[in-house]
């Protein structure tokens, strides 16, 4: 086990650093909007890239999930997936693409599970706005850019509420 998994499978105290910078960053907003996110990002990205890139091998797409599953960076997904597994885990949850790698989601799901966060691995998440890439992770979140999403919204924020429109109930899926 690499000491990135080591730390990620312990993830309480990158919640609780999370929580800190989440605070931090939100302080920080009005430089950033003065200052204009492009200008911010080049100077708050060195410090991001040597954390996230170390801690989760951030992908620097610059709308970071990690809370929302399990401190894991779903970009690492070979088919770049941030809502959900595909349909081809193995049955020994590793992936289709990279069968010596395991799924990213089979760890989100099981990270998520010890963090105050598990609910959240159900949000939808927006798909990446790919113009954003390169730009700071913590500067488009203090900015609010981070979720913005590009034209596909349908207004729900929950894949339970997917069950719910389709006549399901919104039944707690046994797992």
């Amino acid at each position: 086990m690499s000491l990135r998994s080591y730390i990620q499978d312990r993830p309480m105290p990158l919640v609780w650093a999370w929580k800190l910078t989440e605070k931090v960053l939100l302080l920080m907003r009005p430089l950033f909007e003065r200052v204009g996110m492009e200008r911010s990002s080049r100077i708050v990205k060195l410090p991001e890239e040597l954390i996230k890139g170390a801690l989760f091998n951030c992908q620097d797409c610059a709308q970071c999930v990690l809370h929302y599953s399990g401190m894991t960076c779903p970009m690492n997904c070979p088919k770049n997936l941030r809502n959900g597994p595909c349909g081809g885990v193995r049955l020994n949850g590793n992936c289709e693409v990279k069968p010596e790698m395991e799924c990213v989601w089979v760890a989100a799901v099981r990270r998520a599970a010890k963090t105050p966060y598990a609910q959240e691995i159900y949000r939808l998440n927006p798909p990446v706005d790919w113009r954003l890439k390169g730009q700071a992770s913590w500067v488009t979140f203090a900015l609010g850019r981070d979720q913005v999403t590009t034209g596909s919204d349908t207004k729900m924020r929950d894949a339970t509420e997917s069950l719910k429109r389709n006549g399901q109930g919104g039944q707690e899926v046994s797992r």
